[in-house]
């Protein structure tokens, strides 16, 4: 799985492009030293933050000190940083054949998620945005402030044992796929349904991606194969299903296992913090500081490469 995240640094200087300052002994106004680059980034916990931006994606083994990072990529503009991580990822697809997935916080929207499955042939694992949410509550009051967006996917029609057919309503909610049951009440009850398989079919630039879902038994027992990408039918319609739909869902059993890589990202941007002198950059510009996070991932990659000499070197003479 590559895990990333955007990291935006502090710039050298205080001061904002056009701030200026005054002599008091002869009244000449000058502009202060700043950061042309900079720009007023938002980051995942709604917090704005001053600085360059730069999209960081890494993997790791299990092991300690097993990380290494592959790619990073300037964000030259406040809300580029997913068409930023989109160029990694198409850079990295074909170099790195064993990976499986993407996991990534939530600036990855539907259209990423469509070229992710489609072109790349990667699973995206991350959360859909809520419909509502309110920065107001305290955190502990989080299941109350947040209201998931639901949107009618399709209409299936299901074969049960003895032969008959009856139809479904499949809804999309928080990323999950359940059915949509009208009760007695004239309400819509929403019944989560368990995703036991996704598959992906076709070559290379073409991939085509479902998940199998396990139907309770008032509703035949058996399975309903879900598309995952959109297509034409979708577009006509106006659903966004890349948008509505997760492959693996944050109510899946297995979300919060690969979410949890999303820690790692956390931890370099925390690394990379470390090695800056009171958390500022070392230089001025997106193009040097580019130069500077290479080198900080040569020396994170040259740690990993080490160790796993060691640890290969020791099960050989064992």
């Amino acid at each position: 799985m590559l895990h990333a995240d955007g990291k935006v640094i502090a710039p050298l200087f205080r001061a904002k492009p056009g701030d200026t300052r005054v002599d008091k002994t002869t009244g000449e106004i000058s502009a202060r030293r700043a950061e042309l680059d900079a720009g007023l980034h938002w980051e995942g916990t709604g917090e704005a933050a001053w600085g360059t931006k730069f999209v960081l994606v890494a993997a790791r083994t299990t092991n300690i000190r097993g990380r290494i990072i592959l790619d990073t990529e300037p964000v030259p503009t406040p809300g580029g940083e997913a068409a930023a991580a989109m160029n990694c990822f198409d850079r990295l697809a074909p170099l790195c054949p064993g990976a499986q997935g993407v996991i990534y916080d939530t600036a990855l929207r539907g259209v990423h998620h469509q070229r992710l499955l489609r072109h790349l042939g990667l699973v995206p694992v991350n959360k859909v945005t809520a419909k509502k949410t309110s920065a107001t509550k305290a955190r502990r009051n989080s299941a109350e402030q947040r209201v998931e967006k639901s949107v009618h996917l399709e209409t299936k029609t299901i074969r049960r044992n003895d032969g008959s057919t009856s139809t479904i309503e499949l809804y999309a909610r928080g990323g999950s796929v359940g059915i949509g049951r009208l009760l007695d009440t004239g309400d819509l009850e929403y019944v989560p349904l368990r995703r036991t398989r996704t598959h992906r079919n076709g070559t290379s630039g073409r991939f085509r991606w479902y998940n199998d879902y396990r139907l309770p038994a008032w509703a035949g027992a058996g399975t309903v194969t879900v598309r995952l990408h959109g297509n034409a039918e979708d577009n006509k319609r106006g659903l966004n299903r890349t948008e509505n739909v997760r492959p693996i869902a944050a109510d899946d059993p297995d979300f919060a296992k690969l979410y949890a890589r999303r820690n790692d990202a956390e931890s370099i941007n925390r690394h990379l913090d470390d090695t800056m002198w009171l958390g500022r950059a070392h230089s001025v510009g997106h193009a040097r500081q580019h130069v500077n996070l290479l080198g900080f991932a040569i020396s994170v990659n040259s740690v990993a490469v080490h160790e796993h000499r060691r640890r290969r070197a020791t099960a050989i003479a064992a």
